[in-house]
């Protein structure tokens, strides 16, 4: 049996679906993996995990690739579970703000600084005729105290994934005015399709240990084909209710916007990484330092194969 550690954020959320199936099925069990899952509250801290040495592998969004490569650091993506970058946007119902404009001056909460919700609100903040510097981002994290931030009044807006944007949206506390959970809504965002969650790890790991790595690829990919056949029954049957953040009816129903966003096959597009290249470059102090070879952000060699089996 392989070990591995796992860095992650958000691990309830709705981004790493296909991980909790491929656990609660046996699917790494199966492949030969005993998995330790090294939780996080946002993606910066999941791949400062990985830096220090301290997990193998991280679950996260495939544009940290683009910087880590800036900074002459080979890490590698190797399998993707989302199509999408899953994540929305939205403003406190409190507050008469309708639109990503109104939001100068305001106080937005994301994960943390340099995760994929802050590289996200400055997307919207910019496609908007905003600065980043124009608001203030608070860093909350991405669990209960994200919900408590926005109820206390400590932020004013919320990058958030699901089921906690679906959930504070559902119950009339917030009001989404950017989203990036359907494909249609993430191309109009990003220019083109781009990479979402996707598991990576540095590239000397993944030539060192080929065996774990597919084992890690084939369960992935095992459980986002059962997910395109998996009924709302069948997903409450497997994923626990710790992860349902109290409602089943809004876990269902995040999931359900969210359905069409999972990968197919693992594989990554190389059209949808340039692009994802295109617009990571668009951020603030992003453009600066090496142009990543982007061939070598991502390898389809195990995921092909994962194809193949299942």
């Amino acid at each position: 049996m392989h070990r591995v550690s796992i860095a992650l954020a958000a691990p309830h959320s709705l981004q790493h679906l296909p991980l909790t199936l491929a656990d609660r099925l046996g699917y790494f069990g199966q492949s030969g993996v005993a998995v330790e899952w090294l939780p996080h509250e946002s993606g910066a801290k999941a791949l400062a995990n990985a830096l220090q040495g301290q997990a193998h592998v991280v679950a996260g969004a495939f544009e940290h690739l683009f910087g880590l490569h800036q900074k002459g650091l080979s890490y590698q993506a190797f399998v993707q579970m989302g199509r999408t970058p899953q994540l929305s946007l939205g403003v406190a119902t409190r507050l008469d703000v309708r639109s990503v404009m109104a939001l100068k001056g305001a106080r937005v909460g994301v994960s943390s600084l340099q995760s994929s919700t802050h590289f996200m609100a400055c997307h919207w903040l910019m496609q908007n005729g905003l600065l980043p510097e124009d608001v203030v981002f608070v860093e909350v994290g991405s669990s209960a105290g994200a919900v408590d931030a926005l109820r206390a009044g400590a932020i004013d807006a919320l990058c958030n994934p699901d089921p906690i944007m679906y959930g504070l949206e559902q119950r009339n506390e917030i009001r989404i005015i950017g989203e990036a959970r359907t494909l249609v809504a993430s191309r109009k965002l990003m220019g083109g399709p781009v990479p979402g969650a996707s598991l990576w790890a540095r590239s000397d790991f993944l030539q060192k240990q080929p065996e774990l790595t597919q084992a890690l690829s084939d369960a992935v990919v095992h459980a986002l084909k059962w997910l395109q056949t998996a009924g709302l029954t069948d997903i409450l049957k497997t994923v626990p209710p710790s992860h349902w953040e109290g409602d089943r009816a809004i876990y269902l129903g995040a999931f359900e916007k969210l359905r069409e966003s999972y990968g197919l096959d693992g594989l990554f597009a190389s059209d949808a990484v340039a692009n994802a290249w295109q617009a990571y470059k668009r951020l603030p102090n992003r453009s600066g330092g090496n142009r990543p070879v982007l061939a070598s952000t991502y390898t389809n060699s195990f995921a092909a194969k994962s194809k193949t089996r299942f």
